[in-house]
């Protein structure tokens, strides 16, 4: 028989798992939700809990519900993937699989307010000399923790009322692991509404995630739910069959770094255009066209995160580089950065880069300094929101290709500053030109909806280019006439703008 262990994540007890369990049971498993120290009710509060403490909750329930015959997944959710794994590192003989909920990859000798996404909630907790991190106290404050998306009112109001004060001894105490944990099974659900997808963790793996890159070597596989941060109170039923197929090993499993095709990012470009000089300045490469007088400038800004070890870096991937050549095919000098996003905490970073590159450019004796234009891609677009803010006279458009063009949920990014969505409201007369895939993941393309809905409410000019079949990277990955006719249509639109006269 499958046993299943189900570990909550932060201010949570076993009560959110009830009807899991429930499901779970009609379907012939068994199911045991564990109450972990100092946040279930159930138990009385409890001074000096910490991560050992909850390990030690799991690993008690383990014992009791192991045996000949009985097959134990351990299955953490969100905080809760910790002491699961610290559990199953204890009692690594007695379980069968470790199954991922919307969680991240804890590694040893780190705690778990590393992972908290939104780092004013870090600093917050960093900060708490002991006490307890207050819960959630409505559902906008649910929301800085994760996607409420899904779950009905009656039950967010419940997870309100039953929620605890999360011991910080559990947040920052770290995950001490022997390796023995390595050897156990593993398969990760991703719960799309709240900003992850198996798309985006093939992306990451590719890009040279080492962790991630470890699982696409590996046997794990991996889920998909259409819901928030909490599955097992928006569709505990989808969630239950989940668990039972993880159970049985099935699932989808990662492209590993090896195969015989290029990763996406890697692929070739799908346009033929002639290569123009490059120079390197820095973490600056510059495209230059063949003439004396100083020309209108784009600088190109990756997406990301990519890990400070992927290799080669952003500004040798081929779509940077064949947008480069397209710019300077069309008259214009191109710029593209290796700029600082290598984690969700890097944001304000990288924005710091992109200025700093976007000064050098300027003042390059063959840019014109008066008409230069800054192009995101991807994950790169929440640092567009600077420029949308106080757009300076000398930037005569902005572009963006599939754009992450609002806070994710799950990415933690509370800052207003990196928020376009909001900052489009005094972009005044700045042009954008924003390249739209019909095949977006939805999280993703949410961000974009909301950006094109705040843009028609204050008047903002936007031109819209439209992939109807593209996916995320389409330049990579969707090489058809579709693709090429939107590269073309959005250089174009961009170049038309540098030659423009100056806006007011």
């Amino acid at each position: 028989m499958t046993v299943f262990v189900l570990v909550p994540g932060m201010f949570t007890g076993a009560h959110v798992w009830q009807e899991t369990v429930d499901r779970l049971t009609a379907a012939g498993a068994e199911a045991h939700a564990v109450r972990p120290s100092g946040i279930d009710a159930s138990l009385g509060a409890r001074e000096g809990v910490d991560l050992e403490a909850h390990i030690a909750d799991v690993v008690a329930v383990i014992d009791s519900v192991g045996g000949t015959g009985r097959k134990v997944v351990l299955v953490g959710h969100d905080y809760g993937i910790h002491p699961a794994l610290g559990a199953a590192d204890r009692r690594v003989g007695r379980v069968d699989r470790i199954v991922y909920l919307d969680a991240g990859l804890p590694r040893n000798g780190v705690p778990a307010v590393a992972a908290v996404p939104d780092r004013s909630l870090r600093d917050r907790t960093a900060a708490t000399d002991g006490e307890a991190l207050p819960p959630p106290a409505t559902p906008e404050d649910w929301r800085r923790w994760g996607s409420t998306e899904g779950v009905p009112g009656p039950a967010l109001d419940r997870l309100t009322a039953m929620a605890a004060p999360q011991p910080t001894g559990t947040l920052l105490q770290p995950l001490r692991l022997t390796g023995a944990v390595d050897s156990v099974p593993v398969s990760g659900v991703l719960c799309t509404g709240n900003g992850a997808s198996i798309e985006m963790v093939q992306m990451m793996a590719d890009r040279g995630d080492p962790a991630l890159r470890a699982l696409a070597d590996s046997p794990a596989t991996f889920f998909e739910l259409p819901t928030g941060h909490w599955p097992m109170l928006s569709l505990p039923d989808e969630l239950a069959d989940v668990l039972l197929r993880a159970a049985a090993g099935e699932g989808h499993r990662l492209v590993p770094a090896d195969a015989s095709e290029p990763p996406a990012h890697l692929r070739p470009f799908l346009l033929d255009v002639p290569e123009a000089p490059r120079e390197r300045h820095g973490n600056v490469d510059l495209y230059l066209p063949e003439t004396e007088e100083p020309l209108p400038a784009v600088l190109f800004v990756h997406g990301g995160p990519v890990p400070a070890e992927a290799r080669p870096t952003p500004r040798d991937w081929p779509t940077l580089r064949g947008y480069a050549h397209c710019a300077a095919a069309g008259g214009a000098v191109a710029a593209v950065v290796d700029h600082g996003l290598h984690t969700l905490g890097d944001y304000e970073r990288a924005a710091a880069d992109v200025a700093a590159a976007m000064e050098r450019v300027r003042a390059d004796p063959r840019v014109d300094a008066d008409r230069t234009a800054l192009w995101f891609f991807s994950g790169g677009g929440p640092i567009a929101a600077r420029w949308l803010d106080a757009p300076p006279p000398w930037l005569r458009c902005l572009a963006a290709t599939y754009p992450v063009f609002g806070p994710m949920p799950g990415w933690g990014l509370t800052d207003s500053r990196f928020d376009p969505a909001r900052a489009v409201a005094n972009a005044g007369a700045l042009p954008v030109v924003l390249t739209r895939v019909g095949l977006e993941t939805p999280a993703i393309a949410a961000t974009v909806e909301e950006f094109l809905a705040s843009a028609k409410e204050c008047g903002a000019d936007v031109e819209v280019v439209e992939v109807p079949h593209g996916h995320h990277a389409f330049e990579t990955v969707d090489p058809t006439d579709e693709s090429r006719d939107a590269v073309r249509r959005a250089v174009r639109a961009v170049l038309d703008r540098l030659w423009r006269p100056g806006r007011r």
